[in-house]
């Protein structure tokens, strides 16, 4: 006779997300953000996407958001999608999956392979492999559609751009006229509302 299993109730990995950015991501004061724009509030995901329990719930939150999709690869731009795309793909795996990681150089280097897509092994592309574009912040959406750029050059199908925070100035709208999916974790107003 086999040992009964014991029964976790489920994990809100969404509310366990939700205050780790709110006390180690989210802060308030002037900031001149990556598009340019000046704003009083901020997000520095880092320091949630890099924590054990923040890349957990990154990972369980992004693959249960993938399901129902046919993503075979997931990344985005260096450095902030490196972390994020890290831990998709190991839950992913470890639910039995097979999404791969990859991101996406901000220039070539100047020596080794000369890569502007990194972790795909020797000989192996993108091209006609659905691939979701992930990020920490998303503003206007610029920093995305830099590795979308590239993505599409190498003759990947882009089939969703995901970000954990959307601020809702204009990444939605910029991703539409794109024609490309987009869905985020969360927006900005729930930080704001909380604080």
């Amino acid at each position: 006779m086999q040992p009964l299993r014991r029964q976790m109730p489920p994990h809100d990995y969404r509310a366990e997300l939700f205050e780790l950015i709110r006390a180690r991501s989210f802060g308030r004061g002037k900031i001149m953000l990556a598009s340019g724009r000046e704003s009083d509030f901020y997000f520095d995901l880092r320091p949630t996407t890099i924590h054990p329990a923040g890349a957990t719930a990154v990972g369980e939150l992004i693959v249960d958001a993938l399901e129902g999709t046919n993503a075979e690869f997931v990344g985005g731009m260096e450095a902030g999608a490196i972390p994020i795309a890290t831990a998709v793909a190991i839950a992913s795996h470890a639910r039995g999956g097979k999404l791969q990681a990859f991101f996406v150089r901000k220039k070539v280097k100047d020596h080794g392979a000369k890569k502007m897509i990194e972790g795909l092994p020797k000989g192996e592309t993108l091209r006609d492999k659905n691939v979701v574009v992930v990020e920490d912040t998303t503003t206007t959406g610029g920093s995305s559609m830099q590795a979308v750029n590239v993505l599409r050059e190498e003759g990947a199908n882009i089939v969703l751009v995901l970000t954990i925070v959307d601020r809702l100035e204009g990444a939605a709208e910029t991703f539409a006229a794109e024609k490309l999916p987009f869905r985020a974790l969360y927006t900005a107003d729930e930080f704001l509302k909380s604080s």
